[in-house]
């Protein structure tokens, strides 16, 4: 079930529309007090949040998610201040979509984040990942790509598998930072750009682009 929390019905209605017509189960909530009742009631599968909401602003309907759930969030947004798409994405929305939008576009990120939830979820106790054609082996802290391993950094390491765990999902710079706060003490005296750049150097010669910039915000693992 997708609930729709947006005070514009007209929004609404479209939204709703086209997500039943791609087969899901629809509730609309009109603002940010009926949206939390709404999660807390129905418990739905994933939320698309507009921000501009009457009685609790969008952000912290999305901060209040967060401290109890990881229910996937996708911002539906009419602000298009590059601050306002870090706020959402800080406290943990999945995604973000800017009106006016395609509602077949909306329903394709709604399917796409449905889809890295359940990976996430079927990976999150994997001691081994393997995306594209890399190798990642967590409890060795070790990268390979066609039996041949790729000296990462514990920093190095820790950010790709951060970012590889989480395919498609943009992190800003300072959650990639906070991943690796308190085992990587380099974290603190090198920005993160300089370790994303070094790990895009050692992980040149595959057969794909792995970590996308998502100019500012941050970065993300490129989606097979």
């Amino acid at each position: 079930m997708i609930l729709v929390v947006d005070d514009e019905p007209q929004i609404a209605e479209i939204a709703s529309d086209y997500l039943r017509l791609g087969g899901f189960e629809v509730v609309v909530a009109e603002d940010g007090v009926r949206a939390l009742e709404t999660v807390r009631e129905r418990h739905p599968d994933l939320v698309i949040l507009d921000l501009g909401l009457p009685k609790l602003d969008g952000l912290d309907v999305a901060r209040t998610i967060r401290r109890t759930s990881d229910l996937p969030i996708i911002m539906l947004t009419a602000r298009v201040e590059e601050d306002d798409r870090l706020h959402g994405l800080e406290i943990g929305a999945d995604d973000y979509i800017t009106k006016p939008f395609s509602p077949r576009e909306l329903v394709a990120r709604v399917r796409a984040v449905l889809r890295r939830t359940e990976k996430r979820k079927s990976e999150s106790d994997a001691t081994t990942l393997r995306v594209a054609d890399l190798l990642i082996d967590v409890t060795r802290m070790r990268v390979s790509r066609d039996d041949e391993t790729i000296d990462l950094t514990p920093t190095e390491f820790q950010l790709l598998e951060t970012l590889a765990r989480h395919a498609g999902r943009v992190f800003t710079r300072e959650q990639l930072l906070d991943a690796v706060r308190g085992s990587a003490a380099e974290a603190f005296d090198r920005a993160i750009d300089s370790h994303i750049k070094n790990i895009r150097r050692k992980l040149r010669g595959g057969a794909r682009e792995y970590i996308a910039t998502v100019y500012g915000i941050g970065y993300r693992f490129v989606d097979e």
